[in-house]
């Protein structure tokens, strides 16, 4: 028996609801009482399903319609991060969130300044995990030759969502619950 549409509608309900009382948990309450109040990026990446995010800061980045580009988030903002990382996003729209979270210079390809700031983020930049930088130079060099299929020594979104059709983990890993 399939699901209803009351249920469908109940089921959202509920997901806003929660999305809205963690939002409002955020907001100190002189800003509550505001018409669109902004949860400052400090708060937001200090949830407990993004603390331990490597990205998180992109991630409020990408997000954040704030003019002075400090990733700070609306409510509106929140639902658009909690819907792209959801389980009911496509493949189409997290590849789009991810790229775009890995174009660290938001200038629309992914080149080797990029690349090297996402392997550092995923490896962590200490001593002990660094990659030397004839590792970096090989991991790059191996990355662009996968994926620049026009060589041009970036790899744009649609080379990105090309590499990532391919992934079948990468739906199932790209999301975030609350």
């Amino acid at each position: 028996m399939g699901t209803t549409a009351s249920q469908l509608e109940k089921d959202l309900l509920s997901e806003y609801q929660v999305a809205h009382k963690r939002f409002s948990e955020l907001l100190s309450k002189e800003d509550r009482t505001l018409h669109n109040p902004r949860v400052p990026m400090v708060k937001i990446i200090s949830l407990p399903e993004l603390k331990s995010n490597p990205f998180k800061k992109r991630i409020c980045h990408v997000f954040s319609t704030s003019d002075t580009k400090d990733g700070s988030l609306t409510f509106e903002d929140f639902l658009d991060l909690l819907s792209a990382f959801s389980d009911s996003a496509t493949l189409e729209i997290k590849s789009h969130y991810a790229f775009r979270i890995f174009d660290f210079d938001d200038d629309g390809t992914l080149d080797s300044g990029d690349l090297e700031k996402l392997v550092n983020c995923l490896t962590g930049e200490t001593d002990d995990t660094r990659l030397t930088p004839e590792e970096m130079r090989q991991l790059i060099s191996n990355i662009l030759e996968e994926s620049d299929i026009d060589k041009d020594g970036t790899v744009n979104l649609s080379e990105f969502q090309h590499v990532i059709s391919r992934s079948p983990d990468f739906v199932s890993s790209f999301k975030i619950v609350l």
